[in-house]
């Protein structure tokens, strides 16, 4: 029933991209099935098969080992108070946001010696020749999976004036699908478990194009740019100077988050006391209207209504509104349930991105600043789309595999004969 469900689910996501796109008529049917082939084949590398499991595993615990070494910084600086275990308690500030200026810098140290600029350039190849998009567009695509909105089109600045219209939303759709690897860190210290930022960082080229070529069909003639060439250095004169300006540019980052939940908080309390005359509040109303997202996914009726709260505090707050309230009962939840919950409030697709993505990218190509302010609503509903479609997708294998257990579960009691397994360090898997 699960699965149907997901099926359904991922169908109806589509059919909403279609029914808002602009071209439908010129949107490829060939492109759309190759791009769910290749979120179906991800999905299954990551769920199902052992090999990829073992390695998402491995990927997480080293990426949250190096997450963990900015609590050293913190601690230097704010003694106790970075400390959740100390008499002061929790403070979210530095706990959780503090760690982004960490991040941050080191993002930007691996920008500038060309470490990050690498791993885009071959991978963002692969998706081109997969999607049959333009290196330009498919470079800003795989550069979300490490960078944020307004960073990850730095790496092609240059370029960004002849970029047409439908490039120009692969651009905007993976921005708001994606998450920065800056702030992972504020994510897990709500409890969200990395390997799940991880798989749903993963499935965002392939998805961010396909749904971006849903809403804006590519019908203009790519201007041929020859070998792109990505800006590693941008500014900075030296290693020292880059992370500098990544720790600034960090702190920047976390207040300007803090600045926000502070007044997305106050307002929704605000509002709540407003519907409290009617006897609801803002989580009911969000609870109903994104409630059949929850269905559609699979999750039991208790949680339905449960993950409309979560969608709509994302869509209309932040994520990191729905990431908190996600994090303090994500433990209580099953694997599955947790994990496509996770993954369908990744992203930064919110309304306060709107005018993030317009200005932000906008600085690095003014004459495009009319064209992105006409995409961005669209945008973000696919960046919604996203994260809707890998959840949903990841759901689906999770549901397989454990469909194949039980089955191979079944032939042990009735032949004896054990199925073959995969060994790897401090686990056992099933084939």
């Amino acid at each position: 029933m699960k699965i149907l469900l997901n099926l359904t689910g991922i169908l109806l996501v589509l059919a909403i991209m279609y029914l808002i796109s602009w071209k439908k008529k010129n949107i490829s049917v060939k492109m759309l099935v190759k791009a769910v082939i290749a979120q179906f084949l991800i999905a299954v590398i990551l769920v199902k098969v052992p090999a990829g499991r073992y390695v998402v595993s491995r990927v997480s615990d080293a990426v949250t080992s190096v997450i963990n070494c900015g609590q050293d910084g913190l601690s230097f600086v704010f003694g106790s108070l970075a400390d959740s275990t100390a008499a002061t308690g929790s403070v979210f500030a530095i706990q959780v946001l503090g760690n982004i200026v960490f991040l941050s810098a080191l993002v930007s140290l691996l920008y500038y010696i060309g470490i990050l600029g690498f791993v885009v350039k071959w991978i963002g190849k692969a998706v081109g020749k997969l999607m049959g998009t333009s290196e330009v567009e498919s470079f800003v695509a795989v550069a979300n999976m490490f960078l944020g909105q307004t960073d990850s089109p730095i790496l092609v600045s240059k370029y960004l004036g002849q970029m047409t219209d439908s490039e120009v939303m692969v651009v905007l759709v993976s921005g708001m699908g994606s998450m920065s690897v800056s702030i992972l860190g504020g994510y897990t210290a709500l409890g969200i478990p990395m390997e799940y930022l991880l798989i749903a960082s993963t499935l965002v080229p392939v998805g961010s194009i396909m749904v971006a070529k849903m809403l804006l069909p590519q019908t203009e003639e790519v201007r041929e740019v020859g070998s792109v060439k990505m800006d590693n250095k941008g500014n900075n004169t030296n290693v020292i100077e880059a992370v500098a300006e990544g720790a600034v540019t960090g702190m920047q980052m976390a207040l300007s988050i803090g600045a926000s939940l502070v007044a997305m908080v106050a307002l929704v309390a605000a509002v709540n006391k407003l519907l409290g005359v009617c006897g609801i509040s803002l989580q009911q109303v969000f609870s109903y209207v994104f409630a059949p997202f929850g269905f559609f996914m699979g999750l039991d009726p208790s949680e339905i209504l449960l993950e409309g709260n979560l969608l709509g505090s994302k869509l209309v707050l932040n994520e990191f509104v729905a990431f908190q309230q996600l994090g303090s009962m994500i433990s209580s939840m099953d694997y599955r349930t947790g994990m496509i919950c996770a993954i369908s409030l990744c992203g930064f697709a919110n309304f306060s991105s709107l005018g993030i993505c317009v200005s932000g990218i906008a600085v690095l190509c003014p004459e495009k600043k009319s064209t992105l302010a006409r995409l961005v609503f669209k945008a973000m509903l696919g960046g919604v789309a996203v994260s809707l479609i890998s959840a949903m997708v990841v759901g689906l294998f999770h549901c397989i595999r454990r469909i194949i257990f039980k089955i191979k579960l079944l032939l042990i009691g009735q032949t004896g004969i054990s199925p073959a397994f995969s060994l790897f360090p401090k686990q056992i898997v099933f084939i």
